[in-house]
């Protein structure tokens, strides 16, 4: 079993920014693979699905960026989700728009979300999909910047991330982490 995980903010009013690119992915996937987020347990709203055979949770934490780990923890602690078998989306100001990177390892950085699942999860031993929003045109603006409206022009090239990350998401669970970090860190 595998559990894949969006980050991201629950109100609609966070539905259409560069912050919910988390979310944003497992979106494009349960409408792709036909999987329902109607479950609403563990602080979070999900789905679970065959993808490519293998038995998945697709993830949305309801708890806030910044709390995302409190909901993860209860879902890999119920279903004993090795953490091998956990992949965690999320959007990443130092990546350009419409492009991806992968890891399987390492520190949080800078974002807030990730850090609270690192320290719940008390592992950097986590693969991660980071999806490219960008810098600010202003190094202030930061809190806008990812919380704030996508400027229409922009929107299209965030789709092109969502999908390369909806696609690495289908490679990582057939095969080896290593081939889809060769494959989509190289652009």
């Amino acid at each position: 079993m595998y559990l894949v995980v969006g980050l991201g903010n629950p109100e609609q009013d966070y539905s259409k920014t560069r912050h919910n690119m988390g979310f944003n992915v497992i979106n494009e996937i349960s409408k792709k693979y036909d999987i329902e987020m109607n479950k609403n347990k563990f602080d979070s709203l999900y789905g679970d699905g065959i993808i490519n055979g293998e038995k998945v949770i697709l993830l949305k934490p309801q708890t806030y960026m910044n709390l995302s780990g409190n909901a993860i923890v209860q879902v890999v602690n119920y279903y004993k989700i090795p953490i091998e078998n956990i992949i965690i989306v999320y959007d990443d100001i130092d990546i350009e728009p419409g492009n991806i990177r992968i890891r399987k390892k390492g520190s949080s950085g800078s974002h807030n979300g990730m850090k609270s699942v690192v320290k719940m999860l008390d592992t950097e031993d986590l693969t991660r999909i980071r999806v490219g929003i960008g810098k600010p045109d202003f190094e202030n603006d930061l809190i806008n910047h990812v919380i704030g409206a996508i400027p229409e022009e922009e929107v299209q090239l965030l789709n092109k991330g969502i999908e390369k990350a909806l696609e690495a998401i289908i490679e990582l669970l057939k095969t080896d982490v290593d081939i889809v970090m060769n494959k989509y860190n190289a652009n």
